[in-house]
């Protein structure tokens, strides 16, 4: 593979490191580089490129940690064998007009109303690149703790303390790949396939599709204005052994869970002895008042298992959640952890530590509110403009998305097949549903319009594309 190959572009918001590594990935998948090929240097290739050696010398490293890459030392750094079955078939040509086959995140660049992913634009990359060079200068070469890096353990625990009112200690805290990291850690130690839990109706898909996947049995407990209806589970399926909820900012309908079916959530996991699993994803960004106390603040039983992610605060690609679990747990986790490939990127765990401890991380999220604050209003103020008869947006007091009810006799399923086909990355909400959905509306990324303009035109894109009813 030529160097001229990487096709690296500066004003895109991925990372540069990360788009040196994403190319290495796609040209060993391709075949364009084949086992026992030798890539260049770290030295060489800044060089070529023009870039700081750190930049070159992370990609490197997450290509090798993965296991993309063999570093031979003076003999060089060459691609692993083995890997032929990456090798990508040529794609099967689809009608252009196919909708996005997954609700991830589709493509490297941004779409607009792309759910999931911050204000790429803002993210401190010099104070982070810094970091990260200074970790990877001096990176340690012994077996990382399969718990996760322990400064940032310490880190979390510190933060969760100080601005959400958990009281934990480092131990508690596990380091996780991603959110499903973090579920898949407790259905290992707490549950077993076949097992009963509630779940928000509507909720968070993947979220579902993981727990389903794993041989767990949900049950749909529907969400109003108060949050989940405790006592509807209660008369439906009181056996369940576990809940999954997002009590701060429900997903995706954007309501507090009251503090009367806190406590009764609580309660009901107290006397049936099961496991609540509170998913805090998006509590940093609240734009009136304080972020609202997490359940884990009331947990005295030790009954919750609290969860965040890293990936919608600072960026994607980082790939780094925490688990706290009770204190009486902390054995069972840190045995099963041992016998687990591990908690991640041990130069990234390391960079986020310092970076939490130099006080970056609290002054990005305090940054951080008073923008989507702002670019909230964009969107809502464009639906206003070009959409108000035809999408309803429904208040909110934070987040990184807002949702939408569809008026008329469209359907949320034919509006977001139109737009995803142009370009536009809506969500239908009634994907979000177990059973028969009992409102229509679309999902809508915000947190990426950095001006007015660009938020008014997106809509202008979608108003073209309304279908008839």
């Amino acid at each position: 593979m030529d160097i001229q190959d990487l096709n690296l572009s500066r004003e895109q918001a991925t990372p540069l490191y990360l788009q040196i590594y994403q190319r290495y990935c796609h040209a060993i998948a391709s075949g364009a580089l084949n086992a026992g090929d030798r890539v260049p240097s770290v030295r060489s290739l800044a060089s070529e490129l023009n870039l700081a050696r750190g930049t070159v010398e992370m990609a490197y490293q997450m290509l090798i940690g993965e296991g993309y890459l063999i570093s031979r030392g003076a003999a060089g750094t060459v691609v692993a064998a083995g890997l032929n079955r990456l090798v990508e078939a040529p794609p099967s040509p689809r009608p252009a007009a196919a909708p996005a086959p997954t609700q991830g995140i589709p493509h490297s660049e941004i779409l607009p109303f792309q759910l999931g992913v911050p204000a790429l634009d803002l993210f401190p990359r010099k104070s982070w690149a810094r970091l990260a060079t200074r970790h990877l200068r001096n990176m340690e070469m012994v077996t990382p703790d399969p718990a996760g890096h322990p400064a940032l353990r310490r880190a979390i625990a510190t933060y969760l303390g100080i601005s959400r009112g958990i009281r934990c200690s480092h131990e508690q805290v596990f380091i996780t790949v991603g959110y499903r990291g973090a579920l898949d850690l407790v259905c290992r130690a707490l549950l077993r396939a076949g097992d009963l839990g509630w779940f928000e109706e509507p909720g968070y898909f993947h979220a579902r599709q993981f727990l389903q996947q794993a041989g767990l049995r949900l049950h749909p407990v529907p969400v109003d204005m108060h949050g989940m209806d405790v006592s509807q589970g209660e008369q439906t399926a009181d056996e369940a052994r576990f809940a999954v909820v997002t009590p701060t900012h429900q997903s995706p309908m954007g309501v507090a869970l009251s503090l009367p079916r806190r406590l009764a959530l609580l309660e009901w996991a107290e006397r049936r002895n099961a496991w609540i699993i509170e998913d805090d994803y998006d509590s940093e960004f609240r734009y009136h008042g304080r972020p609202l106390p997490p359940l884990k603040s009331l947990d005295h039983q030790g009954r919750v298992l609290y969860t965040g992610t890293f990936s919608k605060v600072l960026y994607p690609g980082l790939r780094l959640a925490y688990l706290v679990v009770p204190e009486a747990q902390v054995v069972r986790f840190r045995e099963l952890v041992a016998q687990l490939p591990g908690a991640g990127n041990p130069v990234l765990q390391a960079t986020l530590a310092d970076f939490m401890d130099q006080g970056h991380f609290t002054r990005h999220l305090s940054k951080m509110r008073r923008v989507y604050a702002e670019r909230h209003g964009y969107l809502v103020d464009a639906l206003a403009t070009h959409l108000g008869d035809r999408l309803r947006v429904q208040p909110q007091a934070g987040g990184i998305q807002l949702l939408a009810q569809v008026a008329g006799g469209v359907t949320d399923q034919k509006l977001v097949k139109i737009a995803q086909a142009n370009g536009l990355a809506l969500h239908a909400l009634s994907s979000w549903y177990m059973n028969p959905a009992q409102q229509r509306g679309v999902m809508m990324g915000f947190a990426n319009f950095a001006s007015a303009e660009q938020a008014d035109r997106a809509v202008q894109q979608l108003l073209s594309l309304w279908p008839a009813e």
